[in-house]
């Protein structure tokens, strides 16, 4: 995650909290409605227009929280990020995870977007460096890894669009982690979602195991 991608996410939860302040009442009540966290949550980020992010944020608001003075500092805070931030989450709507989300590759349905990948970046899927073999011999590679439960490979989906493709490689007591996005889908901020989304996966199909992410030898935007 970039220093700018850590200030948007700073941002977008200091603007959820002073929403939230300012429709305190309506926040309330909503959470009062709602049946478990989970709920609440979602009922947040409807009724404020927020990411989950941001609902979740609200969710663990304390009461000091509430005063005026806290107020001052979250709105003084929301003015500072503002003016260090040179873009706004318009221009990266990815940046949240919200929208993103990761699916398990699949050898015959997600071969296009591989074939794209392995077109660009020249090198074997496995993180080796070597050069890719025939996309044939790369899948079936593939295959045989996440059978033997050595690596685990997902998609990065956007609604309808592959977006990028993520890659869990074990190797040396370590699971090597790349994210790769793909060349119509960069600088939108698809790489910190993948990024993010990826700690749990890899951590549930590999426990126990540090990750290790290493940089992507394509643009991860």
């Amino acid at each position: 995650m970039t220093d700018q991608d850590r200030a948007a996410a700073r941002r977008e939860i200091a603007d959820a909290l002073l929403t939230a302040l300012e429709r305190r009442h309506e926040v309330l009540d909503v959470i009062v409605e709602s049946p478990d966290r989970s709920s609440a949550i979602e009922a947040i980020t409807a009724l404020l227009g927020k990411s989950r992010r941001g609902g979740e944020a609200i969710m663990g608001m304390s009461f000091d929280q509430l005063t005026k003075d806290s107020r001052r500092r979250i709105a003084k805070e929301l003015d500072d990020l503002n003016s260090q931030l040179s873009f706004t989450l318009g221009e990266r709507p990815a940046s949240s995870d919200d929208r993103l989300y990761l699916r398990p590759f699949s050898h015959d349905a997600d071969r296009d977007i591989f074939a794209v990948r392995t077109d660009e970046m020249g090198a074997a899927g496995d993180g080796s460096g070597s050069p890719a073999a025939d996309l044939d011999a790369e899948i079936r590679s593939a295959r045989e890894r996440l059978h033997a439960e050595e690596a685990a490979w997902f998609v990065a989906v956007d609604g309808e669009d592959k977006v990028g493709m993520v890659f869990g490689e074990l190797a040396g007591g370590e699971v090597n982690v790349r994210i790769w996005i793909h060349p119509d889908h960069r600088k939108k901020g698809y790489g910190t979602a993948a990024l993010r989304k990826s700690r749990s996966e890899m951590a549930a199909h590999f426990p126990a195991v540090p990750l290790v992410v290493r940089a992507p030898g394509g643009g991860a935007g």
